[in-house]
């Protein structure tokens, strides 16, 4: 589960949209289906299958797209796992079976933004791949040739047509798509309530229990009675273990630069880099001479960077050496992704029970997609209709392909759980600084401690609540992020983002450690929180 606070750093989507907010769920609430999370899974899936007649019942830890979908760039293109890739680890049925699967969900949404007449800038156009920096262009034939092997519409060229740059050889993916994300989540919501459905704000899911048909979903205040339960919080809190050792969870950066109007041609771009970088344009809210040129990547793994505001820089180095009409950056964010280990999402039933519980997670670089074909997998599923991808993305299928690197991304869990042995990065509270974190060692306690901007500290347990990972700073969102499954807490301790469901905890700080406060701030012994 994820929100976004006023801590951190704010998307375009958020300064240009309103999102409208709905009441904590208080008393008892029975529902065909129960769906855990608001972003463009869960709303999806609510619209699917309010559509189709179930009563439905939306739950949010925050509020509509608080999460990771108002944190994305709202691209449809093709996999990060290119298609020779995925040709050549599932086969080219399977790979065509992909290709079905992306097509049809932008299908899906643009018929959904025609029906329900909703505003949100959904558009057709161009994307192009092109070799990274330093990458060998042999990639762009094999994955022109697996694409075509897919039935995509596909063309080779020599440069992506009307850029600043030279890209050199590339590969041209015919309609593809963009929207504005929130403003689509409005419209989505609008039209479950009219299907009768119920959203609510603030309430989180904390566990589910119950068999086959029967469910009940806890929450701080009520619980929730449903047939079946569709867990959409972008990587699952109901499963502690199985499916965080298949996929995991990655910080993607992006920044906003304005540039003129039709200065840069109404494309999709990305490239082959490692870290690869995307691109795509949005209008402006603000100026109808300007465009935002939105570029993202420099991607690792979260918890596993202590000082991630370079990657901004990285960023705007590179859109300055590629478009010279860049202006001013205006936004900056990051975004989480969870990486499949074998490159496909998982969408579909639970694998570790056979009650009526669902997941949408594994999503990658492509959210969008692999939300928009999760929901029509998973509403396919409880209303008992046929699915042809239903088999490939499915939860319980075993890493057969890319056991490499789930080995890699096991073995890398397993090492930041040595941080339990670790010294603390400062020795007393008086070297944090307002607004910063550090962890700092009390005998054989790891602490989190934060100084807020008014000074005071919050002292809580390093220890990550889902399962015992050690906590770091993330100083660019003012977080503490877990290194082992990629769950992300307040500076204050509260959930950011799963697997974890509970806070960190509250501890206390050794008055050794507890020096006075620098010059300027109070000298009243500070509040532990």
């Amino acid at each position: 589960m994820t929100f976004q606070s006023s801590n951190h750093s704010t998307s375009i989507w958020h300064a240009s949209s309103s999102i409208p907010r709905f009441p904590r769920l208080e008393e008892e609430y029975d529902a065909d289906v129960c769906v855990i999370g608001a972003g463009i899974a869960g709303l999806t899936t609510a619209y699917l299958l309010s559509g189709a007649g179930k009563s439905v019942v939306v739950i949010d830890a925050a509020h509509i797209g608080a999460g990771e979908s108002g944190r994305t760039t709202a691209h449809f293109f093709p996999p990060d796992e290119h298609y020779f890739q995925i040709e050549s680890n599932f086969g080219k049925e399977n790979a065509a079976l992909v290709a079905d699967s992306y097509r049809k969900a932008a299908d899906l949404v643009e018929l959904i933004v025609q029906s329900e007449n909703i505003e949100c800038q959904f558009e057709r156009l161009p994307g192009y791949l092109f070799a990274g920096e330093g990458k060998n262009a042999a990639e762009l034939d094999q994955e022109y040739a697996a694409a075509q092997n897919a039935q995509l519409d596909v063309q080779r060229v020599d440069q992506v047509p009307g850029l600043s740059f030279s890209t050199g050889r590339a590969v041209q993916f015919s309609h593809q798509a963009q929207f504005h994300p929130l403003r689509y989540l409005n419209g989505l919501a609008r039209a479950i309530i009219s299907n009768g459905g119920h959203i609510f704000d603030e309430t989180r899911a904390l566990s589910i229990s119950g068999k086959l048909h029967d469910h009940v979903i806890h929450t701080p205040r009520a619980q929730i009675k449903a047939g079946a339960v569709v867990v959409a919080t972008n990587t699952p809190f109901n499963d502690r273990v199985v499916m965080h050792t298949k996929q995991a969870g990655y910080m993607s950066y992006v920044i906003g630069v304005r540039v003129p109007k039709n200065s840069v041609p109404r494309v999709l771009l990305w490239d082959t880099g490692d870290p690869y970088h995307y691109v795509r344009l949005q209008p402006s809210e603000n100026d109808r001479a300007e465009d935002i040129l939105l570029v993202g990547g420099e991607d690792h793994k979260v918890g596993q960077d202590e000082h991630p505001e370079h990657r901004y820089r990285v960023l705007e180095a590179w859109v300055r050496q590629r478009f010279p009409m860049a202006a001013q950056v205006v936004y900056r964010w990051s975004g989480q992704v969870m990486e499949p280990a074998d490159g496909l999402a998982f969408l579909g039933r639970n694998p570790m029970d056979d009650k009526n519980i669902y997941v949408i997670t594994g999503d990658s670089g492509n959210g969008m997609t692999h939300c928009t074909a999760g929901a029509m997998i998973v509403a396919d599923l409880i209303l008992g209709r046929a699915n042809a991808w239903a088999e490939l993305y499915a939860p319980s299928r075993k890493p057969v392909h890319g056991v490499a690197e789930f080995v890699k991304e096991q073995a890398n869990t397993l090492a930041q759980y040595g941080d339990w042995f670790q010294g603390g990065e400062v020795e007393s509270a008086d070297e944090i600084p307002a607004g910063q974190g550090a962890l700092l060692r009390d005998g054989a306690k790891q602490l989190a401690v934060y100084r807020d901007d008014q000074g005071d500290l919050h002292v809580l347990s390093a220890v990550c609540t889902h399962l015992g990972g050690i906590v770091s700073w993330n100083p660019a969102e003012k977080s503490w992020d877990c290194p082992c499954h990629a769950s992300r807490f307040e500076a204050t301790g509260e959930v950011l983002h799963g697997p974890a469901i509970t806070a960190l905890e509250r501890a206390t700080l050794n008055e050794k450690y507890d020096a006075p406060l620098k010059p300027g701030v109070s000298h009243e012994r500070p509040e532990v929180r």
